[in-house]
């Protein structure tokens, strides 16, 4: 496993919002399964990234599998909100520094996406 792949792990158990600044290269893109552009720049990713963390994270959260490249990884993730199974995968990948130029998100099944879309909408009207 990478450093950065560690450093990530580590950032899921903390929570630090700092260790997930220091981890976004300054042109980091984000694709998220809910916004149909690719947000691009530290800022616009660190807030997505922040209100996965709040909307998904917590005592269910888990990865469940992983299959690594040289500068990339694919985690797969689950987790159980309001009664609706959430499967997805997060897509990262890193330049030679370590910080991650790269992070796209995919979710099924659809009412978990619709889901996803109302509650990270009502997070980030709050930042």
């Amino acid at each position: 496993m990478s450093n950065a792949l560690e450093r990530w792990h580590a950032y899921m158990e903390s929570g630090d919002p700092q260790a997930l600044s220091d981890m976004l290269d300054d042109d980091v893109v984000f694709e998220s399964p809910v916004v149909h552009t690719p947000q691009r720049g530290k800022e616009i990713t660190f807030k997505y990234l922040m209100a996965a963390a709040k909307v998904l994270g917590g005592p269910g959260f888990t990865y469940v599998g992983e299959w690594h490249g040289d500068h990339s990884a694919i985690l797969e993730f689950e987790n159980q909100i309001d009664g609706i199974k959430i499967n997805g995968i997060d897509m990262i990948w890193w330049n030679k520094e370590g910080r991650i130029t790269r992070f796209k998100v995919m979710v099924r099944p659809l009412k978990a996406i619709n889901l996803l879309h109302q509650m990270m909408g009502a997070r980030l009207a709050k930042s």
